[in-house]
């Protein structure tokens, strides 16, 4: 049997984010995968070391990894529409699920046990809350980025993912964005130096 799995999941380079938007530089979802990965496994060791979290950051990264995988079906949904209103946000999380499944299915049967997990994560459990932090961080690094370069299309992006993290119980995502997103809008001089 020949699996389409990591096929399809390759094209996550195929699919260009913030597609409403007027965009400096081009992000495609792979990239966007790649960032959250990082940030949700920076997230838990930080709230582990520094707060005395339990986490387990290599199970947030691998959360963050194929938690757009969806996409590669359903391509990516801009957030104003996807969250316009309830029913259409059912109608798109009743799509992705669809979507999902017929990723895994898709793989070998030994191997479906394996990556189900991966692709429809437990929604409950702390990394994957970890992951949906990680993935409004990435957002947020975005609109920082295009906001350094005077691209004011993203200044409502930005006050709405800041607020969306204001007040979380994770004390690692207030030291994330204290101690690592001011550097997003320097210049690569600033960052040698």
């Amino acid at each position: 049997m020949v699996s389409k799995f990591f096929a399809f999941l390759d094209r996550m380079k195929l699919i260009d984010r913030w597609a409403l938007m007027r965009n400096t530089s081009v992000e495609d979802v792979a990239q966007h995968t790649m960032q959250v990965a990082m940030i949700a496994h920076a997230l838990c060791v930080i709230e582990n070391t520094m707060f005395g979290g339990s986490l387990d950051a290599n199970k947030a990264a691998v959360l963050a990894l194929y938690h757009e995988a969806a996409e590669v079906v359903t391509g990516d949904l801009p957030t104003p529409v996807k969250y316009y209103d309830d029913d259409i946000n059912r109608a798109y999380k009743n799509i992705e699920r669809r979507a999902e499944q017929k990723l895994v299915d898709t793989l070998p049967e030994e191997l479906k046990s394996a990556f189900l997990p991966c692709v429809r994560p437990d929604k409950a459990s702390a990394e994957y809350v970890i992951v949906k932090r990680a993935d409004k961080m990435s957002a947020l690094i975005k609109c920082v980025e295009e906001l350094a370069v005077g691209n004011n299309e993203f200044k409502n992006a930005y006050d709405a993912t800041v607020k969306s993290l204001e007040g979380v119980p994770e004390k690692s995502v207030g030291y994330f964005i204290d101690t690592f997103i001011p550097a997003y809008s320097m210049s690569l001089d600033y960052l040698l130096d």
